[in-house]
């Protein structure tokens, strides 16, 4: 699949690395801070961090999705802020990292750092049909932790 992307910041593709799958077999690209200057997440703060691009996804049945970077979240607490953003086909604009701080130490984002990863799925847009009754499962309503233990 081709995705086209534009720098929207003249640092991008010189000191800030436009995104790029770290090895062969990642499914995600790494997404850097596109910053002027270092950006310190408070402890259970929030800070959203430019990435300096933007990208035209080829038509509405592909969404491109940000996702916590591994190593930042474990390490760090540091996560998007939504959890998961979603890049719908059309949008535009500069691609943007709401990231949360979960820890109870400040955590500070360099120019340059990666932020996060961006990956590029199908969509499904559903029909909703409302129904009286829905179908019969063995689960049923049974909700968190059901169906066993963690």
């Amino acid at each position: 699949m081709n995705v086209k992307w534009k720098a929207v910041s003249p640092k991008i593709g010189g000191e800030i690395p436009a995104p790029y799958y770290a090895s062969a077999g990642a499914a995600a690209m790494d997404l850097h801070a596109c910053l002027d200057e270092a950006v310190t997440i408070p402890a259970g703060g929030r800070a959203v961090i430019p990435t300096g691009i933007a990208i035209a996804l080829p038509d509405a049945g592909t969404v491109a999705l940000i996702f916590a970077r591994s190593g930042l979240g474990i390490r760090h607490g540091i996560a998007p802020a939504n959890c998961v953003g979603v890049i719908d086909s059309d949008y535009r604009g500069e691609i943007k990292v709401g990231l949360s701080n979960s820890s109870d130490t400040d955590y500070t984002v360099q120019p340059g750092d990666r932020i996060a990863q961006m990956g590029f799925f199908p969509v499904l847009q559903a029909t909703l049909e409302q129904a009286q009754e829905l179908d019969e499962t063995v689960r049923g309503a049974g909700g968190f932790g059901s169906t066993g233990r963690c």
